[in-house]
C-alpha cells in the first residue's frame, strides 16, 4: 500500500501541472485582463457622475473644465500598473546606477512573456506564496480565509445532514423494497432533486424571511449585528438560526442521488449467498443487516465522503449566498473571474485543486479501511 501511495502522491506533481498550464492558457485568450478592467472602472464612473450631474465638467477637471477620466486613465500610471501586476518589468540602459524606476529617461517597461509569467507564478505556489488581490489590497490566504465560514458552514452541514438522514432513508427502502412506504419516499427525493436550489431558496426566503408569510427567520449573514454581545448559548442559537434557510436550500438536491446509493448498495448485498447463509444459520433480521450487509453496503458511501464533503464544500452555491447575502468562496470565485483578479483566480485553483488531488488519494484509503480486503497495491 505505501508504493501505491507514493506513486499518487508522485502523480499530483504533473496532475497539479497540467491544470494550471489549461487554465493559464485559456485566460490568455480571454478578452479583457485587470488593467483593462480598472481603466473601464475609471472611465465608466467619470460617464456616471457626468450623467447623473447632468453637466458636461462634473467629476474631476483640468484646467480646460473636462473630466479627465473621460480622456483615460495617464499612459505613465497604466505602465506603472502593468509592472506592478507583474505584466512587464522595469529595464534600464547600461550604466545606470540609481534604482530602475518608470520616471528615469534611461528606464522602459519590457512585457514579460507568457511563459516566463507562468513559470515565476508556479515557483511562487511551490512555497505557497500565493501573492497579494489585483483589486482588494489583501493577501489570497487572507482573503480566502476570510470567505471561508460561509463555505464551512454550507458545506459542513449540507454534508452531515444529507448523510445521517440519506443512509437510513436508504436502508429503510431497500428492507421495504416495493412497498408504498419505498414508493412516496422514491417520489418525494426525484421531486426535490428537480427542483434548483436557487428557486427553492427564493420560496423559503418568500415564506419565513419575511418576504409575504412569515418573518421567522433573518434575511442574511451568518450572525446577528450583536453577535459578539450574546452569550454562548445564545451565539450557539443565534448562528443556527440564520444558518437554517441557506442550509435548507443547499440540502434541498443532496438526499436522492445518496439515498438511492445506499438502497441499490443494500439490495445487491441482500441478494448475495451469505445473506442466506446468515438467515439459516437463525440471525435475527437486524444482526444480518447491520452486522453483515451494512459494512459490504456502505463501502461506496463511506469511501467517497471526503470527495462529497469537498465537492461540497468548494462547490458553494454562488446563487444561494446571494440570495441569503452570504459572502462565501461562491461570490469571491465569482468576482474574481468577472474582475480578472489573476491571483485570487489561479491561487485558490492552486490550492483547491492539491486539495482535490489529495482527498483523493484519501478516499482510496477509506476503501482499504472499510474493507481491508482491497488492495489497490496488487491490483497496480
Amino acid at each position: 500500500m505505501g508504493a501505491y501511495i507514493l506513486r499518487r502522491l508522485l502523480l499530483v506533481i504533473p496532475t497539479l501541472f497540467g491544470v494550471m498550464v489549461i487554465n493559464f492558457a485559456l485566460t490568455q485568450f480571454v478578452p479583457g485582463g485587470p488593467i483593462e478592467q480598472i481603466k473601464a472602472r475609471f472611465e465608466g464612473e467619470g460617464d456616471s457622475i457626468q450623467n447623473l450631474s447632468g453637466t458636461e465638467g462634473a467629476g474631476v477637471q483640468d484646467d480646460d473644465g473636462g473630466y479627465v477620466g473621460a480622456r483615460g486613465l495617464p499612459p505613465e500610471f497604466l505602465a506603472k500598473l502593468e509592472v506592478q501586476f507583474g505584466f512587464s518589468r522595469v529595464v534600464c540602459d547600461e550604466g545606470f546606477t540609481g534604482e530602475p524606476s518608470l520616471k528615469a529617461p534611461e528606464c522602459h517597461k519590457e512585457a514579460i512573456p507568457a511563459v516566463e509569467r507562468f513559470l515565476i507564478m508556479m515557483g511562487k505556489y511551490l512555497t505557497f506564496d500565493f501573492g497579494e488581490s489585483y483589486f482588494r489590497s489583501i493577501s489570497v490566504v487572507d482573503l480566502v480565509i476570510e470567505k471561508m465560514p460561509v463555505s464551512i458552514t454550507l458545506g459542513l452541514w449540507s454534508t452531515l445532514i444529507a448523510y445521517l438522514v440519506s443512509i437510513p432513508l436508504g436502508i429503510r427502502k431497500a428492507v421495504r423494497d416495493g412497498s408504498s412506504f419505498d414508493t412516496w419516499t422514491s417520489g418525494i427525493i426525484i421531486a426535490a432533486y428537480a427542483i434548483p436550489g436557487f428557486l427553492f431558496a427564493i420560496m423559503l426566503m418568500v415564506v419565513f424571511a419575511g418576504g409575504s408569510y412569515y418573518q421567522w427567520f433573518p434575511l442574511r449573514g451568518l450572525t446577528s449585528d450583536n453577535w459578539s454581545q450574546l452569550s454562548l448559548w445564545g451565539k450557539i442559537t443565534d448562528y443556527l438560526w440564520h444558518i437554517t434557510l441557506p442550509v435548507t436550500a443547499q440540502l434541498i438536491s443532496s438526499f436522492a442521488v445518496l439515498t438511492l446509493l445506499t438502497k441499490n448498495s443494500f439490495l445487491e448485498e441482500i441478494k448475495k449467498q451469505y445473506v442466506m447463509t446468515a438467515r439459516a444459520k437463525g440471525l435475527s433480521e437486524s444482526r444480518v443487516l447491520y452486522g453483515h450487509v451494512f459494512r459490504n453496503a456502505m463501502l461506496i458511501v463511506i469511501a467517497g465522503f471526503p470527495g462529497l464533503f469537498l465537492a461540497v464544500f468548494f462547490g458553494s452555491s454562488l446563487l444561494i449566498e446571494v440570495i441569503f447575502s452570504l459572502d462565501g468562496l461562491g461570490q469571491l470565485g465569482f468576482r474574481s473571474a468577472v474582475e480578472r483578479d489573476y491571483p485570487v483566480i489561479f491561487g485558490t485553483l492552486f490550492a483547491f485543486g492539491l486539495i482535490g488531488l489529495v482527498v483523493g488519494i484519501l478516499s482510496d484509503l477509506m476503501y482499504v479501511l472499510v474493507d481491508p480486503r482491497i488492495d489497490f497495491e496488487r491490483r497496480a
